[in-house]
């Protein structure tokens, strides 16, 4: 999936991953009691991003990210430095 949107300097795009609708012992969660992603995949990366790259999974800090919808798809707008990790 490529994305719409061309980054600037250090800024990432990504596509935000399902939340998990069911608990470890079978029940299923309302979708307001479903936590939100804090996992996605990189789509885009702007040319200053310099550990990030696009088709990496990443976990980012979800008070920092700027949320976009092209379409029918959404996508998170988040700095190279609010990424915490990478998922291998």
């Amino acid at each position: 999936m490529s994305a719409p949107l061309q980054p600037l300097g250090d800024y990432v795009v990504a596509v935000g991953e399902e939340a998990e609708n069911k608990t470890a012992s079978g029940l299923y969660l309302p979708d307001k009691a479903q936590e939100k992603p804090k996992t996605a995949k990189v789509v885009a990366a702007g040319p200053n991003a310099k550990q990030v790259k696009v088709g990496d999974r990443i976990v980012y800090k979800s008070y920092s990210t700027t949320e976009v919808k092209i379409g029918k798809n959404e996508y998170i707008l988040v700095k190279e430095e609010d990424v915490l990790a990478t998922v291998k």
